[in-house]
Formats: C-alpha cells, structure tokens, sequence
C-alpha cells in the first residue's frame, strides 16, 4: 500500500509540475522589449483575436498578411538610408573611371562629402545615383556585392555594422507574428535585389517575403549563359501610393497588419486597415534623441507628420520610442 502511496503522490506532483510549467509557458512575455502599456497590449490583444478559433475575429492562416516598412520600422534609417550610404560608397568607387562626375551633380555633392548639397538635388538626384550604382551588371554580380558590401560596412556615428542596427522590439514582433502563423512580408521603398540577400538571416524573412522597389533588368544569353542584366533605369517605386500596388501584384491579398514610421507608409496602412474584418496598423515614432535620433514633421529621411495627426482618427497605433521600448537595439 506504501508503494502505492508513493506513486500516487508522486503523480500528483507530476501533474502540478507539468501544469506549473506550461502555465509559465502560457504566460511568458512574447515581446519582453516593450514596456508594458497600450501599444504592446493592442498588439497582444490584435494577435489574440485573429488566432482565437471560434472567436468572431479569427482569420484563417491563410489570410494572416502582416506587411513591414524596412528603413526606420526594422532599422535605423538616420543620418540617411542604409541603401543610400551603399550607394555613396559606390559611387566613389567608380568615380576614377568618370572624371566627368566632379562638376556635375549629384555626383559633386557625393566626392565632396556635401550631404545637404545631394539633398538639394531632391529623390530625382537619389533616383539617378541608384540607378548608377546598382547596374551595368547582372544580378548575380549585384548581389555579391550587396551582400559583401552589407556584411562590414558600418553604421557613420555608432561604429556597429549596420545589421546591428536593427531594433530588438520589433525583431520580437516580427517572431511573435511568425510563432502565431502569420506570413510577415517586408514592403520597402528599397531596392528588392538590395535587401533579399540578407533579410533572412537578419529579420528571418526570406527573400521571396520582400518587396520592394526596382530597376529595369533584361534577359539575355552572354557566351552561351543566360544572364539578367540590370539596366540604368527605375521600373518601380515601392513607396507611398506604390506600396499597396507592390503588395497585390508580388503577394496578392490585402494584409491585415501593417507596420511603417513615415508618411511614406501612409498608404499601405491605409489599404490594409480598411479591409473587413479585424485589422491592425502600426507607426512607430521616432521620440528617443538619447537611445536614437528624435525626428518625425521635418526629417530628410523618415518623415512623419500626416501619419502622425491622422493615424489615431484611424485607429493607428502610435508607439512612442521613448516611453514603449526598454530596449532599441539588440544587446544595448
């Protein structure tokens, strides 16, 4: 009977165990960067309804689309798009082979170090330097160098390598929508062939879950290989009005959650949140001049102002840098 005893408590205490246990598991925090408030309750609360089976809100696998801005959303964009300081570097890498470049503009700007000269040139400048640096070449040799170029160059004021520069709240948002069956989607007004080659490593988003923007290509056969060459000329821009227009043509559903900072994200919360059904938008506000760069109504790069005093009316969440993360970057 004594053994019998024995065995019995020690189911009981089994059972407890196992049940203390995955109550624990139950109740962990799947963003333990974020501060306790409205901003990350509204995104618990979101992911809990669409995931409830039976509930009213529950949306089929499927359907679960949450689409991601790139620059400022999953990392840094300041002092000026990672992309861009890309295509600085390349553009003084070449600079030997066009002596023409040192009186014309935006080039000029660029050899001299004159930021807010290249600014002053406007996105047609930006445009053009773009469409200098990332062709006359096929993609293969274009993603080489993207990925070599992105795996030392560094970030100008903190000496991290760019890919540090990510924010760890919403590299946990990006794993907490993952772990709840959601298809996260990276939707940029950066180049598609400039980010593929490292998102997965670095977001965990495969490159067939990035849009963005691109340039013209064309087929051929050099040599008896086919190869795709990249020609000096913009075919797409996945920003602003772009955005919602990328999204049906490379995904093909609305989503039904969509992150950005800018107003150049305007549009792709709007589509997304206007859908039937349970839906969830999201700005994230850069507020933190100490952990980050305080910027929004008159920034270069990253500008938010419309987003800003409209994105509540639309039910918008609005996460403050400052007061909502406890943390920015990974290891800080």
């Amino acid at each position: 009977m004594w053994l019998k005893s024995v065995f019995h408590v020690l189911g009981v205490c089994l059972v407890t165990a196992c049940m203390s246990v995955t109550g624990a598991m139950a109740q962990s925090d799947p963003l333990p960067s974020w501060n306790d408030g409205a901003p990350k309750q509204a995104i618990v609360d979101f992911v809990t309804a669409v995931t409830t089976e039976g509930g009213p809100d529950y949306v089929a696998p499927t359907d679960r689309i949450a689409t991601f801005d790139n620059d400022g959303t999953l990392w840094s964009e300041q002092p000026m798009y990672v992309q861009l300081a890309f295509a600085l570097d390349r553009i003084k890498q070449m600079a030997p082979d066009h002596p023409e470049w040192k009186d014309k503009e935006p080039y000029k700007s660029v050899l001299a170090g004159d930021l807010k000269g290249l600014a002053a040139t406007g996105e047609k400048g930006v445009v053009e330097l773009v469409a200098v640096t990332h062709a006359g070449m096929t993609s293969d040799e274009f993603t080489k160098i993207a990925t070599d170029w992105i795996a030392t160059a560094k970030h100008p004021k903190t000496g991290r390598l760019y890919t540090d520069m990510v924010y760890q709240p919403m590299l946990e948002l990006v794993d907490y929508l993952h772990s709840n069956d959601f298809r996260v989607f990276i939707v940029s007004g950066g180049g598609i062939e400039f980010m593929r080659p490292w998102t997965e490593k670095v977001y965990g988003i495969p490159t067939e879950r990035v849009v963005g923007s691109s340039i013209k290509t064309e087929y051929k056969v050099v040599d008896g290989k086919p190869v795709i060459n990249r020609l000096p000329a913009v075919d797409f821009v996945d920003d602003k009005e772009g955005k919602p227009i990328g999204i049906l043509g490379h995904i093909g559903k609305r989503p039904i959650a969509a992150f950005g900072n800018s107003d150049g994200d305007f549009q792709m919360l709007q589509w997304a949140t206007s859908g039937d059904g349970k839906r969830f938008g999201l700005i994230v506000h850069h507020d933190d001049g100490d952990r980050e760069v305080a910027y929004d109504r008159k920034s270069v790069f990253g500008k938010l102002d419309k987003a800003l005093d409209e994105g509540p009316g639309l039910g918008w969440t609005i996460v403050s840098m400052k007061n909502d993360w406890k943390q920015v970057y990974p290891g800080q």
